[in-house]
């Protein structure tokens, strides 16, 4: 099908299926125009300085906390208050733009879902548009599905709704301006709120965003400008949009309240977004040869790099009067065997426990059997407070060394190895087709834990730290030969599609090659519809 009366400039390159129509509106796509021609630039900008930034700490470069901004640090400051609905947060469910998530989630009993066109989803054409037209429809309440003798509808009381649009990095490839590819991000976040800014606003809601992967407050004053014309565009007062940004880049640790300055008019906070971190700190030491993490699962919210991360958040935000949410547990039901599901459910309640009693306002969680676990650890230490800004947590005095503590080193193990090898192919193939949130032994993956897994094999390959524990070092050769025999396992429990063999040999490609590929999901897009 034609989409009729399109702005100039604008060219859709793919096919459009019936009912895309709803979604890319002339008036839609003329937001999405206006925002690509007054922010593409200062994007592009940003990227640049990311990569120069990246040349200065292969270079030898360490972080720190930013001279130039010392006032805003020392500076009294709050930021602007938060809607009703984002008051109690204790609580939060995250997922795909799937439909049946979608009803899900929002009946889970969870305060917020944040519903994702990120890193739990693949980015093919027909999800991001899907994606939008399910998100209309749960917001006027006419969402449903039928599968088999069950319908999937709506509760009378559902979670609020947070969205999270694509990361600056990543493009909308179907989609070009004047010839150039919008920014994904900019591209999810128009449309969503083209359609549903002003019906999100009569509910007595508003929209509301999750912002990924940003690395400076420079990143977090472009979305703020978005925001101010966006909403200048729609005639919607100035401040209703609110965002809560994942603090999951090393560099972005190190400019917190800068981050929640530039967007304290539009400020609802900031999120411990733990796997990216852990891969952010990997891809940004990649090269540093001191540097060298253990076996993933060895790396805990309790090392010391990650509590110093964690506790400076929470500090930060409390400071500034900002909710501070708990980052993922992906730890999920074991429905087969209840002794495992015991020690999962138990992983889950500690984590939250954790957060809690740390003085966070909320946590999040991958599946809505979940929600009853974590609410109870909350609710345990909040009781009917929606927050616990009270607890500003003076005691903590987090330095540029803590940040950069990076333990534990070891254990390195084979079995360690042989789960980031196998984590990696079958998280690949799922996302090629077309899956981006895949439950794999036992843990919710996305594309976070997968860049550490590939990230990991990477940086073991080429640190003198990088051996394993019986005393091997890992190498290219070793990881070849585990390749084929994980490859084997992924595809005795997930399949024989054809796409697992292809992400045997990206992630072969990708954990081995002399350069290191910044994102595995960039020339990863290019082989999806």
């Amino acid at each position: 099908m034609a989409l009729q009366g399109i702005p100039a400039g604008i060219e859709i390159r793919t096919a459009l299926k019936p009912g895309f129509e709803k979604v890319l509106t002339p008036e839609a796509l003329a937001l999405v125009a206006k925002l690509h021609r007054q922010f593409e630039p200062r994007r592009r900008q940003l990227l640049a300085l990311r990569t120069e930034r990246t040349r200065r700490l292969d270079a030898g470069e360490r972080p720190d906390f930013l001279p130039e901004t010392r006032s805003i640090r020392e500076g009294d400051w709050k930021v602007a208050p938060v809607p009703r609905d984002l008051q109690c947060r204790r609580v939060e469910i995250t997922g795909p733009v799937e439909r049946k998530m979608i009803i899900n989630a929002l009946n889970s009993g969870a305060d917020a879902y944040m519903t994702d066109f990120e890193d739990s989803n693949s980015p093919n054409w027909d999800n991001q548009i899907t994606g939008q037209i399910n998100l209309m429809e749960a917001i006027r309440r006419t969402i449903t599905l039928t599968q088999g003798d069950k319908t999937y509808r709506l509760n009378d009381k559902v979670a609020t709704l947070v969205v999270r649009p694509r990361g600056w990095h990543l493009d909308e490839k179907h989609v070009t301006v004047d010839g150039e590819r919008v920014s994904g991000g900019i591209f999810d976040f128009a449309l969503f709120m083209f359609h549903n800014a002003r019906a999100l606003l009569a509910r007595g809601s508003g929209p509301y965003f999750y912002l990924p992967k940003m690395e400076s407050h420079l990143e977090a004053r472009l979305w703020n400008d978005i925001f101010v014309l966006t909403q200048s565009e729609l005639g919607i007062p100035q401040g209703t949009v609110k965002a809560t940004v994942l603090i999951e880049t090393i560099l972005a640790a190190f400019e917190m309240e800068e981050i929640l300055y530039e967007l304290r008019q539009h400020s609802a906070g900031l999120n411990a977004g733990r796997w990216d971190y852990i891969f952010s700190c990997i891809k940004k030491f990649k090269v540093d040869r001191n540097f060298c993490l253990a076996d993933r699962a060895r790396v805990t919210m309790t090392a010391p790099f990650m509590r110093a991360y964690a506790l400076l958040l929470l500090k930060t935000c409390h400071k500034r009067g900002a909710p501070a949410i708990g980052g993922m547990s992906a730890l999920i039901p074991i429905k087969n065997d209840p002794v495992k599901n015991e020690t999962a459910l138990a992983g889950v309640r500690s984590d939250k426990q954790r957060d809690a009693t740390d003085g966070y306002d909320g946590g999040w969680v991958a599946h809505p059997g979940l929600v009853p676990i974590a609410m109870e650890e909350f609710v345990k230490v909040l009781g009917d407070r929606p927050n616990q800004f009270d607890k500003q947590r003076p005691d903590v005095a987090v330095t540029a060394a803590d940040l950069l503590n990076f333990q534990p080193e070891a254990p390195i193990t084979e079995a360690g190895l042989r789960m980031n090898i196998n984590v990696g192919i079958h998280y690949l193939g799922a996302w090629l087709d077309g899956n981006g949130c895949v439950p794999i032994h036992n843990l919710m993956e996305d594309a976070a834990t997968a860049e550490i897994s590939r990230s990991q094999v990477w940086q073991w390959i080429r640190s003198p730290k990088g051996q394993l524990d019986d005393g091997r070092k890992v190498t290219a050769e070793l990881v070849r030969g585990l390749i084929p025999e994980e490859l084997a396992k992924v595809k005795a429990v997930a399949g024989s599609s054809p796409a697992y063999d292809r992400a045997a040999a990206i992630f072969e490609q990708m954990s081995t090659q002399e350069a290191f590929a910044e994102f595995l999901t960039l020339p990863l897009y290019e082989e999806i519809e």
